[in-house]
């Protein structure tokens, strides 16, 4: 009985009571390109408590400036968030409200912030996630690609190695998928995505809500003849769905990936992988065949 009492204490020691009046700490979205995008709760928030931790100071200044907020700013960043974080808990224990920003959008996705979340929830404060703008939804429901279910996956790892790694980890995913990518990343991205996915449906969002925003929508090998490198980018990726039948031939099922956008030897070692057989035996398999 007294173990049963102790789970239940446990559950209910989970709930967050969010606007108890107790010092809180507030995530708030900011506009990613157009400031009308600003919400009205995210201002008086933001004018309500008693300091602001901001990944850049310079770019979160600006936004102050423009709607009359006039708070006292603290740099946090991926850099210093694992000591800033303690500054943070000292200005909730001295009864303070505290706002986490960002440059652009709503904190922690694919930006700083998630540490110090973690480590206030674990010490009992409360954290309260204001709703608002962020890229990856815009991209994602302007894109004409099925987003009934979706993986968001942000970034890919910078290191060539990881990437193609991570890119052949979610190759046979059945949800969309869902990536940011950097300008001068982005060629290099969209040729990794071809070489491991084929040449499937795409979509590409940049400069979302500003005055250049523009929407790609068409095939990965398309979007790299076509794209302007200029901007931060979502790229949407249609699911796999394609249907692998188990009495297709080595020869058909290597052209079949070569139609796809793959080179012939990039074929014949997904192939290869996916039969689980040597390299050499689809080789001569398909060439011997031909």
């Amino acid at each position: 009985m007294f173990l049963k009492l102790e789970k239940c204490l446990e559950v209910i020691t989970m709930w967050q009571k969010s606007y108890n009046n107790s010092p809180s700490v507030y995530i708030v979205p900011t506009p990613i390109g157009n400031l009308e995008d600003m919400t009205f709760r995210a201002i008086s928030t933001l004018k309500m408590v008693d300091v602001i931790f901001s990944e850049d100071t310079r770019v979160t200044i600006q936004l102050l400036n423009h709607f009359e907020i006039k708070n006292k700013l603290i740099h946090m960043d991926d850099h210093n968030e694992e000591t800033v974080k303690e500054s943070v808990l000292l200005a909730l224990r001295d009864g303070k409200n505290v706002a986490i920003v960002t440059d652009r959008g709503t904190p922690i996705i694919s930006d700083p912030g998630y540490k110090t979340v973690k480590f206030l929830k674990e010490n009992g404060y409360n954290v309260i996630a204001l709703p608002g703008p962020t890229a990856f939804v815009p991209a994602l429901v302007a894109s004409g690609i099925s987003s009934e279910h979706f993986t968001f996956y942000g970034f890919l790892s910078s290191k060539e190695k990881k990437m193609y790694d991570e890119l052949n980890m979610l190759k046979d995913s059945e949800y969309t998928l869902v990536f940011y990518e950097a300008p001068h990343r982005i060629m290099r991205t969209l040729e990794a995505m071809l070489e491991v996915f084929g040449d499937r449906k795409i979509s590409i969002s940049r400069e979302i809500s500003k005055l250049h925003e523009s929407v790609f929508v068409g095939r990965i090998s398309e979007a790299i003849k076509t794209i302007d490198v200029k901007g931060e980018f979502v790229i949407v990726v249609e699911a796999n769905n394609e249907v692998i039948d188990n009495n297709m031939s080595i020869k058909e099922n290597v052209n079949m990936y070569i139609k796809s956008g793959l080179s012939s030897m990039d074929a014949i070692k997904r192939v290869a992988k996916e039969r689980r057989i040597p390299k050499g035996d689809v080789y001569k398999e398909y060439h011997e065949g031909r």
